[in-house]
């Protein structure tokens, strides 16, 4: 069934595939009747979009984490730098205005609850359990690390795990998204559902 966005999604930045987006939407109808969800990894709204959809369908709520100042990929003269979202007043990346602007945009501030800080901080107190974790944050080891070790453990059973940017072949991308996929899974807390092109989904046992 498709996808009825109240935005022109096409004019969102953001690196989300169409069949990834798709996939994150429908998980989140399904689990968001559970318990909130959770994505790390907001850059500018597009997934927040998809996941927030959803659970504006369920009157559930999403919590859109992210520092806004960039992974190491988005910084001044790197790959996935975007003039247009850096600051040049105060020398720093700053996509929240343009993430606030797009959740605005889809009627969304009612079910988006964005969480402007870093990972570790924002768990450092938290207790309410999640029915998704949708992990799309910094791709630096040390990053997808404190993400998996910070949020896994507040899935719900039966909850799902998403972790985006899956390169088996380390030649295609960042190897550290599929360690902490398979560290998941030796877990053995965690059961493989699917992966849909670059986005890895499991189940809490």
């Amino acid at each position: 069934m498709p996808i009825s966005l109240p935005i022109d999604i096409e004019q969102v930045k953001g690196f989300l595939a169409k069949d990834e987006a798709d996939a994150l939407y429908h998980y989140a109808l399904k689990q968001s009747v559970k318990g909130p969800v959770l994505e790390i990894g907001s850059y500018c709204g597009k997934s927040a979009i998809y996941l927030g959809s959803a659970c504006k369908e369920t009157n559930s709520t999403l919590y859109a984490l992210d520092h806004h100042r960039g992974s190491e990929e988005h910084q001044l003269g790197e790959e996935y730098h975007d003039d247009d979202l850096y600051d040049h007043q105060i020398g720093l990346f700053d996509s929240f205005k343009e993430f606030r602007k797009n959740i605005r945009a889809a009627d969304l501030e009612q079910t988006v609850i964005p969480l402007v800080t870093s990972s570790a901080v924002a768990a450092k107190n938290w207790t309410t359990p999640l029915a998704m974790v949708f992990i799309d944050g910094g791709h630096s080891m040390e990053a997808a690390q404190t993400d998996y070790q910070c949020w896994a453990k507040h899935i719900i059973s039966g909850g799902i795990l998403a972790i985006h940017d899956l390169f088996p072949n380390p030649d295609e991308g960042g190897q550290a998204p599929i360690t902490i996929y398979r560290q998941a899974l030796a877990s053995e807390l965690f059961e493989e559902i699917e992966v849909v092109n670059t986005l890895g989904l499991l189940r809490r046992k």
